[in-house]
């Protein structure tokens, strides 16, 4: 870290030094006007802004709390350590924690040398770094969650990076700027932070907790969104190219957790939709082949009938009226 910026984030502020000459509790005034304990971006945001940091206050226990805001934590020496819903998170140099505005959370007294930055932004700081990402994927799925007023859902999205330099650039880069109160500020850092996110993207194995996902849930849950709505033309690297990992490791994941390989759960998905056409419409069996993703004919009527005993023809005459399709 830019040893000037360290310098001045290091400062011992006049709320810590009270911790230091005594004082037992948090000051509330300083977050809140409320008589629960909601952290108030608008004590702490500038007119206008969408974006400010903060150093988190050390010596002193950080009582359970919330926000109004969406909240990023970035260590940049030493270690916090989070408590959520019974969970220890503890971070290291260089981790990012993304909180929304339901997450309930508590802190353990940081020393001297344990630099947590807090990020306060208002949920119209996300739209560009929402454009840059465009595909779905789990950060975009957890800023678009935040801006759904009827979530009450707790969400947060822990990166374990550390050495990532590209990612702790840029994010030193937005400390820096809104440290020096830099012109344009907003709009740099929007932009700034799309590019945190894209790097994020190709690290997806850094993502140590999601809520209460592993890993491996948020992987297998993305495949399983994947097939259900591409099913036409879904392929596996598509998976491995958004998760960062190889096609046999998303492959080996896939089938660990649901019994089926790719192919097996991409074929369950065509053929529920092919039972479909053939009971509920009469559109030709050749359509019906094209429009769930089979080119090859021949191949479909082979594969439909290794799995049903029967020709697509004869399924349809035999089930036509049944109440239920069976898979």
């Amino acid at each position: 870290m830019d040893k000037w910026l360290l310098e001045q984030i290091q400062k011992i502020t006049p709320e810590e030094q009270s911790y230091l000459d005594g004082k037992e509790q948090v000051n509330r005034e300083i977050y809140t006007r409320k008589e629960s304990f909601e952290i108030d971006c608008q004590l702490f945001l500038k007119q206008g802004k969408l974006l400010t940091v903060r150093q988190h206050s050390r010596f002193i226990e950080f009582p359970e709390h919330k926000h109004n805001y969406i909240e990023m934590v970035y260590v940049c020496t030493g270690e916090i350590v989070h408590y959520i819903d019974g969970k220890v998170l503890s971070m290291q140099a260089g981790d990012l924690l993304l909180m929304n505005q339901n997450v309930k959370h508590s802190v353990k007294r940081a020393e001297m040398t344990d630099i947590g930055i807090n990020f306060i932004a208002l949920p119209e700081f996300f739209d560009i770094p929402l454009q840059m990402m465009r595909r779905q994927n789990v950060i975009a799925d957890f800023l678009l969650g935040t801006l759904q007023q009827n979530n009450t859902v707790p969400q947060y999205l822990l990166f374990e990076l550390k050495d990532q330099k590209y990612i702790s650039n840029l994010m030193e880069n937005m400390i820096s700027s809104v440290v020096y109160d830099s012109e344009n500020e907003d709009v740099i850092n929007q932009y700034s932070m799309g590019l945190v996110f894209l790097y994020l993207l190709n690290n997806m194995n850094k993502l140590a907790h999601n809520s209460s996902q592993s890993y491996e849930d948020v992987v297998i849950q993305a495949a399983l969104r994947y097939i259900d709505s591409q099913y036409r033309t879904a392929v596996l690297s598509r998976i491995a190219e958004d998760f960062n990992l190889s096609l046999s490791a998303v492959s080996r994941m896939i089938k660990k957790n649901t019994g089926f390989t790719f192919v097996e759960l991409l074929m369950r998905k065509r053929f529920q939709k092919a039972l479909m056409f053939l009971v509920e419409t009469e559109l030709p069996v050749e359509q019906i082949a094209a429009n769930i993703g089979y080119e090859n004919l021949s191949y479909f009527y082979r594969q439909f009938k290794a799995h049903y005993g029967v020709t697509p023809s004869r399924y349809r005459a035999e089930h036509k009226n049944d109440p239920q399709i069976r898979i």
